[in-house]
Formats: structure tokens, sequence, C-alpha cells
């Protein structure tokens, strides 16, 4: 297809086309006379790209998505975007406080907060990749909204941040990491925080949690034990992960640091603690609630 004909197929305009062509997202054949040929594939990517276009996505985020085969940008991107919505909500609050008589004072302090967010979220992100970057980043945010107001929390937010800098990359065989991506494929940021809110309420209120899931605690235990578990690549996984957290610093660094920096994990660990107690005591050999 010539371009005007691409434009009625993608409801696109001829500028939007050649933008997204000079930006190196479609490449369409070059005929001798000059002109620009849009075979099929080049209409359906300018398709996606209109729609990445509308959600708010800029060019090289697109371009990163487009050059990702296995999803992980796509799904990197979403958490991002989400905890950007998070922190546009936390402003507008705060506009609201100003407009009827907030200091100044108090409300840059919450602005500090929303930084330093952001500034530990994109790291964790970048330290811990694919679904369990996403994991780990969505369940530490909701601890990293409060200001830091003493020296304690100023030196914990600078262990933190300097641990993740210098943290070494966790990697995963290729077959593994092909399972993890393909395993986690359908699990979105709605999924993730849901089950970061069935641990909140499991710890909240362990008696019942046990209660009511004594079928299915049972069953894992039983399966743990079997060779299907320790052959499978979730065990592999799991394996790589506890070495990686036990050399890397992250339970010597960056969790002792957590709990300084922010009263609210702090309380959230002591609570993790009582859960865990309880667990152990009904079922002995069930490994441990990780913060």
């Amino acid at each position: 297809m010539l371009i005007n004909e691409v434009s009625k197929a993608t409801n696109l305009t001829k500028k939007a086309i050649e933008y997204y062509t000079n930006q190196g997202l479609v490449f369409p054949e070059i005929l001798e006379n000059g002109y620009k040929y849009f075979g099929d594939n080049d209409v359906e990517l300018l398709k996606k790209i209109s729609v990445f276009r509308k959600i708010g996505l800029g060019t090289d985020d697109i371009k990163a998505i487009l050059a990702d085969e296995k999803g992980n940008v796509l799904q990197k991107i979403s958490v991002q975007k989400e905890l950007r919505v998070q922190r546009e909500k936390t402003k507008q609050a705060i506009l609201d406080q100003l407009s009827i008589g907030k200091s100044f004072a108090e409300i840059e302090a919450v602005l500090n907060a929303i930084e330093q967010n952001q500034t530990v979220t994109d790291k964790l992100l970048e330290t811990f990749p694919g679904y369990y970057g996403r994991f780990i980043c969505l369940h530490f945010a909701r601890f990293l909204n409060e200001p830091i107001s003493t020296p304690q929390q100023q030196a914990a937010y600078k262990e933190i941040t300097e641990f993740l800098d210098e943290a070494p990359a966790l990697t995963f065989p290729k077959e593994l990491q092909d399972f993890l991506v393909e395993s986690t494929r359908h699990i979105s940021t709605e999924n993730i925080r849901e089950m970061n809110e069935q641990t909140k309420r499991s710890i909240e209120d362990p008696e019942q949690f046990l209660s009511e899931n004594k079928e299915m605690l049972t069953w894992y235990l039983e399966y743990k034990k079997s060779d299907e578990y320790k052959n499978s690549p979730a065990f592999k996984i799991q394996e790589i992960l506890k070495e990686f957290n036990n050399t890397s610093g992250y339970y010597d660094v960056f969790i002792p640091e957590m709990k300084k920096l922010s009263d609210s994990y702090a309380n959230y660990c002591q609570q993790l603690e009582i859960a865990n107690e309880k667990l152990l005591s009904e079922y002995p050999a069930i490994t441990k609630l990780n913060n």
C-alpha cells in the first residue's frame, strides 16, 4: 500500500505515518520512484503503534516494546505507569491541601517522599527483572510513601539506593527464563496487587488464613516433598532466588535498611513474624513467608 491507502486503513494521518517512519518504528520499502510502500505487516505494526500512542506511550517506549519478543518491556512499563498514576493521585491530593492553606514546608516533605519512592522503585525494576521485578517493586512501593524526617531514615535511604546500584544482576539460564516468561505472561499488575493484598490479609489474621487454606497447605507440603517438585523449573528458580538473596545483601542490607526507612514496613515485618510462628506451629515442614 502507498501512504494514502495506509492512512485510510489505519486511521492515522500521513504526517503521523511519516513521523513513525522517521522515528524508526516502521520500515516501508522505498520504490524506484521514491514512494514508500507499506506491506501488510507494516500496516498491522502501525495499528499497534496507534494503540500504544493512545494509551500515552512515547516513541522510545514503543520502540523498546516492539523490539522485545517476550513482552517483558511492556509489563515493566505497565508497572511504571501504575506507580506514576499513584504518584499523580498523591500530587492531586497535595494540590487540594495547598488550596486550603496547608504550609509549603509540610508539602515539600511529601513531595520529597514521592521522588524517593520513584528512585527506589525504578532501581528495583532494574535490579530484579521480569515478573520477579514487577512483584518486588509493587510489594515495596506501598511502604515508600513516608517522608524521610530523621538522620537514620536518610542513612537507610542512601544504603538502599547504593545496594540497588551495586547489586549483581539477577539472571536465570535460558530455559528457566523461558519458563518464567511463559508461566507469568498472563499475570497482570492488578493480579500482583491482589496477591500483595492477600498476603497482607493473611498476616493480619493468620488463624483465619490457616483455617480457610488447610487443604491447600496440606497438599502443598506433600507436593514439596515429591521428586516432581524437586525436578521442576519452579524449584530451580526458587533455589536461584534463595542463593541470590543470601549472597547479594538482600537479607543483610536491603531488608534491614527498609525497616529503618519505613515504619509501616517495620510493622509489616513484625506482623509477618507473628504469622510465621503460627504457620510453623501448625505446619513445621513449611517454608516461612518471605519479606
